[in-house]
């Protein structure tokens, strides 16, 4: 009998599953340093971006998802 794989936590715990199979993630540089940064550039950095085709494989069987 073959063990089963882990799911890595940090991994899980930074990406969530769309509906359609893909992986959402948040942007990068909201945490501080906010006074330098415009309004606008920050208000974008709020949206949740997709995590990228070539990332998102190594991800998602980390998660245990594959």
């Amino acid at each position: 009998m073959k063990t089963k794989m882990k799911t890595k936590k940090a991994v899980s715990s930074r990406f969530k599953l769309t509906g359609t199979g893909k992986l959402k993630r948040t942007r990068p540089g909201r945490r501080h340093i906010l006074t330098k940064k415009t309004s606008k550039r920050k208000r974008h950095l709020k949206k949740p971006e997709l995590v990228s085709s070539a990332q998102e494989k190594t991800y998602k069987r980390m998660m245990g998802l594959v």
